[in-house]
């Protein structure tokens, strides 16, 4: 700043100097040019402006206004509807489910095991009790049903047409159906084979007395879920014969046998199988030559699987 006014001084000292030559050839009554006194007045003059800008005010340069950062919020805005999950859904067709039963262990009045699972699941069911007739007129009437339960333990049996009728429900609306029966060495080449067809079973012998059922497919839904089940390897005889048949794979379907009477997988030993994606469960022995506290829970897992499997089916 010192040196460009500096500069500025000498210009203006070099154009007086010009400005009094050229008024000395035009104006001879100009006094003389006296250096000294111009050179005293133009450092009076630096001075004078030196000081006028040192009483200047000097700026002080402005930051950039920082607006205060938003707060962190400490926990996530609750969402105004809260949508109920697949599982409660779910959990909500499980208990409205319709179901219709035929379980004729009523007249012996030793319990009626079936009825238990579906309480101990909150399931309100329409229950005909071993009123066969009763169980045809809901089969045949125009009510849907998501499950039907044939609980055939008791030696009154359900046969022929009733078999037409449900294989029609299975058929035309997806409906699921447990059946247990203990007779198939009878029924197995009329009606039911429809829908044992379907399923790819068949029937393979007759068996007498109840013995240990092992696991074959411990990790299957229908052991674990609801409930963890263990095999039924304690039994305590009911019947005192015909207590059951063995099936055996047909190729016809895509049954899975799930439990026998050999420890290990054995291709004519099985007394339990599932099919139709999981919407049939196929029991070929009878539930009171063991024990309730084994068997209900086993149930409520039967049902648990095929209305879940009906429901997926029909969605």
């Amino acid at each position: 700043m010192a040196r460009n006014k500096l500069y500025t001084g000498v210009a203006l000292i070099v154009f007086l100097l010009a400005c009094n030559i050229e008024t000395a050839s035009t104006t001879p009554a100009a006094p003389a040019f006296d250096p000294t006194k111009a050179a005293l007045e133009f450092q009076a003059t630096m001075m004078a402006a030196q000081l006028t800008e040192a009483a200047q005010p000097v700026a002080t340069p402005q930051m950039p206004e920082v607006q205060p950062a938003a707060p962190e919020p400490t926990s996530a805005p609750l969402p105004t509807e809260i949508l109920p999950t697949p599982t409660e859904d779910f959990e909500a067709k499980i208990k409205d489910a319709k179901v219709l039963v035929y379980e004729n262990t009523d007249a012996r009045n030793f319990g009626l095991w079936i009825k238990d699972a579906l309480t101990g699941l909150g399931i309100r069911s329409t229950h005909t009790g071993s009123y066969s007739g009763h169980f045809m007129e809901h089969l045949n009437s125009g009510e849907p049903y998501d499950l039907i339960i044939v609980g055939a333990e008791d030696k009154n049996i359900i046969s022929g047409e009733f078999w037409d009728v449900i294989n029609t429900r299975l058929t035309r609306d997806k409906t699921a159906l447990i059946m247990e029966v203990w007779y198939l060495d009878t029924e197995s080449n009329g009606p039911i084979s429809k829908i044992l067809g379907k399923c790819g079973v068949k029937y393979e012998k007759d068996y007498q007395l109840a013995d240990s059922i092992y696991w074959w497919e411990s990790t299957h839904p229908i052991f674990n879920e609801p409930n963890v089940t263990l095999p039924l390897l304690h039994y305590s005889r009911y019947w005192a014969n015909q207590t059951g048949d063995q099936i055996r794979l047909s190729g016809t379907g895509d049954a899975i046998l799930l439990a026998g009477l050999s420890s290990s997988p054995s291709s004519h030993e099985a007394v339990l199988a599932t099919c139709m994606e999981g919407r049939v469960i196929v029991q070929t022995f009878s539930d009171h030559d063991y024990h309730a506290e084994d068997v209900i829970p086993l149930w409520e897992n039967y049902i648990y699987y095929t209305l879940k499997n009906h429901f997926l089916a029909t969605e």
